[in-house]
């Protein structure tokens, strides 16, 4: 999730405190276990961080370590630690119990996302992404703005916030009942189909879909209970040729794949002997471009001269980016 969201439900988890006597009974405790809740709501995504060094780094690893099994119960102590050292009259058991009961609820609602989290590691590295909420859901946000609102008037903060995550456990379950009937029309349409990869809006009600059978990929958009098809393009798995084998040795690239379970990619000849190599994300269509993308260039010995992945919204935009790379 957002950043801001994360901040929110820091904040509601630090009401829902309330429920345990050793806060209760404690007005200090009450004050550290909030800065707890809220610090360890973003304890896990202090990996951005690594945008400071260049995308390549950011996307291979945000997400991934800090979001990890052991991430679960390492970020707990820092944060207890960290509280515990400026107030050591609290009690460091419950500081710990609520920093990681924040950390446990961070990286389980990182999971519904398309980005998804490593969550298993070190036991798989594989990403699990459900795929039913955006990143910033506008319900799930304005849902907790409302309960810490509703506290700020007075409410009981336990019945309050208790409400509030029962509202929510139906929100996620509605959406996951909403995204198995998208991939069941999917398959409708076409039953050869062998993926079908289905990623959330801002929109409740909007979806980017994208499906693959052994020969074409089909890119969607469901709105409602209706699919509109757009762009269809052949199914074809990086081939080993020498120039597909250079690029996919550049940092860039071999993040954008590290990422991406849905692609496609195609090769230009550039001007001065120069040969592009560019993949785009299908999963983000976004008014008729796709804008998750890994470019990389190649000289006539196939080393390559620049490259860049990330977010680019126009072709001026990218070529901007490729020459910052350069310089």
């Amino acid at each position: 999730m957002d950043t801001g969201t994360h901040v929110v439900m820091g904040v509601a988890l630090g009401g829902l405190a309330a429920i345990d006597p050793a806060v209760t009974n404690d007005p200090m405790m009450k004050s550290t276990v909030m800065i707890a809740t809220i610090i360890g709501s973003q304890a896990p995504d202090f990996d951005t961080i690594l945008k400071l060094r260049n995308n390549a780094v950011y996307i291979r690893n945000h997400r991934g370590l800090t979001h990890s099994l052991p991430a679960l119960f390492i970020w707990p102590f820092l944060v207890a630690g960290g509280i515990w050292l400026l107030f050591p009259e609290s009690a460091f058991f419950t500081l710990w119990l609520w920093s990681f009961i924040a950390v446990f609820l961070h990286v389980f609602v990182d999971i519904f996302n398309a980005y998804g989290t490593q969550a298993l590691r070190p036991i798989s590295d594989r990403w699990i992404a459900l795929g039913v909420i955006n990143i910033f859901d506008p319900f799930i946000f304005f849902a907790h703005v409302v309960a810490i609102f509703c506290w700020y008037l007075g409410t009981n903060p336990i019945p309050t916030f208790l409400l509030l995550y029962f509202v929510l456990t139906c929100y996620y379950v509605w959406r996951l009942k909403l995204k198995h009937e998208i991939v069941l029309k999917a398959r409708n349409h076409y039953p050869e189909a062998t993926h079908v990869f289905v990623s959330p809006t801002l929109h409740w009600n909007k979806w980017h879909v994208v499906i693959r059978t052994k020969e074409m990929l089909y890119v969607a958009r469901v709105k409602g209970r209706s699919f509109t098809f757009y762009e269809q393009y052949p199914f074809e798995p990086i081939p080993d040729i020498p120039v597909l084998n250079a690029a996919r040795n550049d940092k860039n690239l071999a993040a954008f794949l590290s990422f991406s379970p849905t692609y496609r990619w195609e090769i230009n000849e550039l001007e001065e002997d120069v040969t592009e190599v560019r993949f785009y994300d299908l999963r983000y269509r976004s008014k008729g471009h796709y804008p998750f993308v890994a470019c990389v260039q190649l000289d006539q010995d196939l080393n390559v001269i620049r490259s860049y992945t990330g977010w680019v919204f126009s072709e001026k935009t990218l070529q901007k980016k490729l020459e910052i790379v350069t310089e």
